[in-house]
């Protein structure tokens, strides 16, 4: 009998859901199966054990941040404005595995620390040619981290995301101010 080709990515949103929604410690995989609609034979199918499943959900984040790496290297505006235009775009694919991923960590997975210790990299890598020094690098990403905060915290809430114009001065300020 032949498996659906998507069971196994339904399986991962099912882990995904779970670990954003309720913690690392309620995506048992008894849990996960049942959220995502399947046996526990039919999760352990494609994931054999709950660190074959971790492994799984770092891919995912593999994936999509190395398509974002690609994104920030070759975007139209530029590297700083794409990364900072992109730091507030909550709920999307990337920041859901992120935020997993995250879950992980907080849980005490080394390897969840390591991961998204990679993708940080991976960002500040793109970004380094195209700003003076270090001082310049880690300003751009201090604001992107605080654009992102703001806006998963307070997503709804008019004022503290700059948006439209707001966002295009704040760019041209960091941009300056980095190259500078």
């Amino acid at each position: 009998m032949s498996r659906p080709p998507h069971a196994r990515e339904k399986v991962l949103d099912a882990f995904e859901r779970l670990l954003i929604d309720e913690g690392e410690r309620a995506a048992t995989l008894e849990a996960v199966a049942r959220e995502a609609g399947v046996s526990k034979g039919g999760l352990l199918y494609h994931f054999g054990s709950r660190e074959a499943l971790e492994e799984g959900m770092f891919a995912r984040l593999r994936t999509l941040a190395d398509a974002d790496i690609t994104a920030v290297r070759t975007a139209p505006q530029g590297a700083i404005a794409y990364y900072l235009e992109t730091s507030g775009d909550v709920g999307l694919p990337l920041d859901r595995a992120i935020t997993a991923v995250g879950r992980l960590a907080h849980g005490g997975s080394s390897a969840a620390s390591a991961e998204l210790a990679r993708v940080r990299g991976l960002w500040a890598d793109a970004l380094r040619p195209h700003v003076r020094d270090q001082a310049g690098l880690d300003l751009v990403m201090l604001v992107s981290d605080g654009i992102y905060v703001n806006s998963a915290l307070m997503n709804d809430v008019p004022g503290p995301v700059p948006r439209g114009a707001e966002l295009t001065a704040l760019i041209r300020l960091i941009e300056s101010a980095a190259r500078d």
